[in-house]
């Protein structure tokens, strides 16, 4: 979904450094796979062409941060409330 974002933090010797990968049209995903030492976050449509993706060695990756747009399920689109228990 447009807006889904997952955040590399990066070992670059002395220093880290943050990259960011964005799925930058609706229907668009951001999916994540870590494959042979590498890292690999790819920006996929809804055939599942690959439009861009990022590498990195896994031995250099400190943090990757999956961030989701909130999707809303049928139970919240219903609108029924949760039933509740009777307090005893």
């Amino acid at each position: 979904m447009k807006g889904d974002r997952v955040e590399i933090v990066v070992d670059a010797g002395d220093t880290t450094r943050t990259y960011e990968v964005v799925a930058s049209r609706a229907g668009r995903r951001v999916e994540t796979a870590v494959r042979r030492g590498v890292v690999e976050v790819s920006e996929v449509t809804r055939s599942g062409s690959v439009v861009r993706t990022a590498r990195f060695m896994a031995t250099r990756v400190l943090a990757l941060v999956e961030q989701p747009v909130p999707r809303e399920d049928s139970s919240e689109q219903t609108g029924r409330p949760l039933r509740e228990t009777p307090e005893t």
